[in-house]
């Protein structure tokens, strides 16, 4: 049986395990999904342990989409071009980095009622995921894309990353058409302190977070009369990009997939 996991810190909202072990299930694959939470030092043994094959295949979410990097001996394009990993492969003795997020975003937007292209975006965070919706959002031509960090060093080395792109301080709003929460507030229920009451008329509120199911960002979008979305449909997409990666087989996407994701 082979072993499969996503690895994290924190972990315990993920998931991954749920939604891989049902696509194992409907697809008779033999092998099993777990999440880990690991620190920075455990990171070497873990990345070993797929090089020995005693683990399969991996998934990687925050902190460690951009350390994990150092460990791998070959990246895909979009994982070199983002400096982002998401997923990584065992191939012919190679480890190799991918990054799914990319396609898992691209198609989430793509089935929201929302034309992107054109538009303004902000982005609120600099990290793990971030590079992944610059890269995506370019793809769809975009009018700007302007990032606010509250740490403004991190937002500067997103800078160095894409061309183009603007920084805002923490705090100053200006007029956008649509909003993503790419931090980490929310996972705990926290609020993001950032009044969004100026704005105009229908904005688009995007959260990456999936679980729980609606943050104090997402609430507040819909409070203001904003369509607003949770990432639950790009953490499915990212995964199956995945499980292709591994099982080269597509697993189905339908009314169950999230049935089974909004009972947890």
């Amino acid at each position: 049986m082979k072993k499969y996991s996503v690895i994290g810190n924190p972990i315990d909202h993920s998931l991954s395990p749920k939604l891989h072990n049902y696509w194992f299930k409907k697809n008779n694959i033999d092998a099993t999904y777990d999440k880990i939470k690991l620190e920075n030092h455990e990171l070497k043994n873990f990345i070993q342990d797929i090089k020995e094959q005693k683990i399969a295949g991996c998934n990687v979410t925050v902190p460690f989409k951009q350390t994990i990097i150092p460990f791998l001996d070959k990246l895909s394009l979009e994982a070199e071009q983002t400096q982002s990993v998401n997923t990584i492969t065992f191939d012919n003795g190679d480890l190799v980095g991918h990054n799914t997020d990319i396609a898992g975003f691209d198609t989430a937007i793509k089935k929201l009622n929302f034309s992107i292209k054109g538009k303004k975006v902000l982005i609120l965070g600099a990290g793990g995921v971030v590079p992944s919706i610059i890269f995506a959002l370019k793809n769809m031509h975009v009018q700007e894309i302007r990032i606010s960090n509250r740490t403004r060093e991190k937002a500067e080395n997103m800078r160095a990353l894409f061309n183009n792109l603007k920084i805002l301080e923490w705090g100053n709003l200006t007029d956008f058409d649509m909003v993503i929460n790419a931090t980490s507030l929310g996972l705990n229920n926290e609020t993001i302190n950032l009044d969004f009451s100026s704005l105009g008329n229908n904005k688009l509120f995007y959260d990456v977070i999936y679980n729980p199911h609606e943050t104090n960002f997402l609430k507040i979008g819909k409070q203001l009369g904003h369509m607003a979305e949770n990432g639950k449909t790009m953490f499915v997409y990212q995964a199956l990009e995945a499980f292709k990666l591994w099982h080269k087989i597509e697993p189905k996407v339908n009314t169950d997939i999230f049935k089974l994701l909004d009972n947890d």
